[in-house]
């Protein structure tokens, strides 16, 4: 990660900074089970996003920091809620909040990083930006919903599929990019393509890794989106892909949201090609991110863009 933070070192440690002074809370609850999440780990990647749009656009001012913590907030929000509705027990290698806490708290300490951030929003003062995070947040709820809706839907399509991560994990990296933008008032169009392109590229890439990544590495359970009845991109394709008899074995699975058979799927998922199918995919997604990125004066920050979607593919090698 250290070719595209180097360039906004100091401006990601104020963030940082910010993030843990905006958790303090009269409620120790509140605070204990934010910065729980907030310090288990994670990238940053979504405030990353606003401080280099931000920047490659020639913002001078400050406020891109406090936008980068409205972002961070509202992804740990989602992440809060994820988890009480997926039933996790593992993020980023730690026990999840309602693991610790109980489902209720991690619901109610979800909805205050909602609000903290819209407080942010407030002290911001631009109306344009709060109308992006508003329609955002609307629409990574529906995202979430569509989601659940199709639990166990073994029939699900590649169409319907990038729908849902369009709306639950690409439409916040479009906003992060297009806020950075705003900010500048520059180049609106052309960032928020980048970040809707990038959020693709990760949560396609994501969902490969819940298939052959490494639990050490990705911090979470191999095969989760198994047993929760998830058809994501590579048993969309294996199942598309294969014999009847396999494609019947891969839908009961989904139906009983099993992974006992997860062995047997797997191997199915290799012979149909389905990695280099995703892999692909991912890839198409990170050359129109860059391509997006043309109408960009060149310059370290827009370099560290780059660097940063070509990252997204790199968690696979």
């Amino acid at each position: 990660m250290n070719d595209f933070l180097k360039e906004v070192t100091s401006e990601f440690k104020q963030v940082n900074t910010l993030i843990l002074k905006c958790l303090e809370s009269d409620v120790g609850l509140v605070e204990n089970i934010g910065q729980y999440i907030v310090d288990a780990g994670g990238k940053r990647l979504r405030p990353l996003v606003v401080i280099l749009s931000a920047l490659a656009n020639s913002y001078s001012g400050s406020n891109h920091m406090k936008m980068a913590a409205v972002i961070e907030f509202i992804h740990t929000a989602t992440l809060l809620h994820d988890d009480v509705v997926d039933v996790a027990s593992l993020r980023r290698g730690r026990e999840t909040a309602n693991i610790q806490w109980g489902n209720a708290p991690s619901v109610l300490v979800g909805d205050f990083l909602y609000s903290r951030a819209f407080q942010l929003l407030v002290e911001l003062g631009d109306m344009e930006i709060m109308g992006i995070m508003a329609d955002a947040t609307n629409m990574i709820s529906e995202g979430e919903v569509k989601q659940m809706a199709n639990i166990g839907n073994p029939e699900l399509s590649e169409e319907e599929y990038c729908d849902v991560i369009y709306r639950k994990t690409a439409k916040l990296f479009e906003a992060a990019s297009l806020a950075g933008a705003c900010l500048a008032n520059k180049n609106r169009e052309p960032m928020k393509g980048f970040g809707k392109h990038l959020g693709m590229a990760f949560q396609i890439t994501d969902d490969i890794l819940d298939y052959f990544g490494d639990v050490s590495v990705t911090g979470k359970s191999i095969g989760g989106d198994l047993s929760e009845g998830k058809m994501t991109l590579p048993i969309i394709f294996a199942r598309d892909h294969s014999s009847k008899v396999n494609a019947t074995l891969i839908k009961n699975a989904i139906r009983e949201k099993s992974s006992k058979c997860f062995d047997a799927i797997l191997d199915e998922v290799k012979k149909s090609g389905a990695l280099n199918y995703c892999k692909n995919k991912a890839e198409m997604e990170v050359i129109k991110a860059k391509k997006c990125l043309e109408m960009v004066s060149p310059g370290a920050y827009k370099e560290s863009l780059i660097k940063l979607a070509d990252y997204s593919l790199t968690r696979l090698s």
